[in-house]
């Protein structure tokens, strides 16, 4: 079974979660003889881990003049030359931000280099919805040269192209929703995001989710049929015993992290809040906010008005080895998201023996015993969390030792098994259709 699989990210160039799914779920699915993989990325660096896989970057495929139609103005374009670059988890201020202009109609003329191939920035560019068709069009040339049976897609930006792949071929797609306009928005959703969202859904065979959450969304708010959504939940790449040994803690301080995209689908500010609330009931306790996103100043602005920076720090965003650097350095780590799909990162912190803290609205708290879980607008009871943890060392490693037991047995290849089930059962359903 072959899949083409289309997706934003792939480490080590990654700027959130869904490259490190990416990446784990591929990771897994390699381990089944019967399964090979294909992954797209619109830029491949050289550098990425392939293992058993073919990773093809859609900026070294050469272009050649194309004709493909798209249902949101139900226009046939022609395509002379192509361009991409973007990163995925786009806020809905960044996204308009990025994508006020109009669109065109009939011919469209875009820049490649000397080579004829796409020069992909690997940033997020003003020519957002040209970008993602832009991709499409390279999906499509990629279905029309390439063996394989299914095809898969990763999240929104990826479904057009899914869509292309499909449309060329008439193979099977299967979705995969890590996360929906509804999440990044807190509900006030971007018209185009859900356009494409809908679209991606409606042509889809099958859909996977990350969890029961989004897979309610994904019914109750584009009314697709619960049969067609299966949730598959993430895992963690384990940690190797060199890394174990590695992580010591450097400082005497108590340290409690948040690590993640500084957003308003994070819940930073509840953690600043329960900061407040903890900052005069103990001492030797420093807040670290890790990461970066469009909340960072009005954060930075909060941390000052309530005349805690002296005890709060923040880092900017972190990657890769830093990540568990920081870990390292943490004590407890806390997750107030807003709304997650899902949520790895606390999976990362509990294999390095960190206890976690985590909200109910996070896909990650269906499967997870010993998180504590919270409301994430309960600063109170953030708060009560954070200073039990950091005061009762039984409770503290009680959660360190079972919560660590707890996340080795979350394994990419599970997860990989359920996707290839889902395959098996889409390409199964398919032939049936066609006969």
């Amino acid at each position: 079974m072959k899949v083409l699989m289309f997706g934003w990210e792939f480490p080590p160039h990654i700027s959130g979660g869904l490259g490190t799914a990416s990446y784990g779920l591929t990771k897994g699915l390699t381990e089944f003889d019967d399964v090979d993989v294909i992954f797209v990325v619109p830029k491949a660096y050289g550098d990425e881990p392939q293992r058993d896989m073919q990773l093809i970057g859609a900026n070294t495929i050469p272009v050649t003049r194309r004709k493909i139609r798209f249902s949101e103005t139900a226009k046939l374009f022609d395509f002379y030359e192509v361009e991409s670059g973007l990163i995925p988890y786009v806020g809905e201020e960044e996204f308009w931000e990025l994508t006020r202009q109009r669109s065109s109609e009939g011919r469209r003329l875009i820049q490649t280099n000397t080579e004829g191939k796409i020069d992909f920035s690997g940033r997020y560019d003003r020519n957002l919805m040209d970008e993602i068709y832009n991709y499409a069009v390279i999906a499509e040339m990629l279905a029309g040269s390439l063996d394989f049976d299914i095809i898969h897609a990763h999240d929104w930006l990826a479904y057009p192209a899914g869509i292309a792949a499909k449309a060329l071929s008439g193979k099977p797609l299967v979705i995969h929703v890590h996360a929906t306009d509804f999440d990044r928005s807190g509900g006030n959703v971007n018209p185009k995001v859900y356009a494409i969202e809908k679209q991606g859904m409606d042509a889809a065979d099958h859909i996977i989710t990350v969890s029961n959450l989004t897979r309610n969304i994904v019914v109750e708010r584009y009314g697709i049929k619960p049969e067609k959504v299966t949730t598959v939940y993430n895992a963690v790449e384990p940690v190797s015993k060199e890394e174990k040994a590695r992580l010591k803690k450097g400082v005497d301080d108590r340290i409690v992290t948040f690590l993640g995209r500084i957003t308003m689908q994070k819940g930073p500010e509840y953690f600043i809040e329960a900061a407040k609330l903890v900052l005069p009931r103990m001492k030797g306790v420093r807040f670290v906010m890790a990461g970066s996103g469009d909340l960072m100043n009005a954060m930075v602005k909060r941390v000052a008005a309530l005349k805690i920076a002296d005890r709060f720090h923040f880092t900017g965003f972190l990657q890769g080895d830093d990540v568990f650097d920081m870990f390292r350095m943490s004590d407890v780590f806390v997750m107030p998201s807003v709304s997650e799909p899902f949520g790895i990162v606390p999976l990362e912190a509990m294999q390095t023996n960190v206890p976690v803290i985590i909200s109910h609205q996070s896909g990650v708290a269906e499967i997870l015993k010993y998180a504590i879980k919270i409301d994430y607008w309960d600063t109170h009871a953030m708060a009560d969390a954070i200073y039990g943890l950091l005061n009762y060392p039984s409770l503290w490693n009680m959660f360190i030792n079972y919560g660590k037991e707890e996340v080795d047995n979350l394994k990419w290849k599970n997860s990989a098994r359920h996707v290839r089930d889902v395959y098996i059962n889409t390409l199964e359903n398919s032939r049936i259709s066609i006969f």
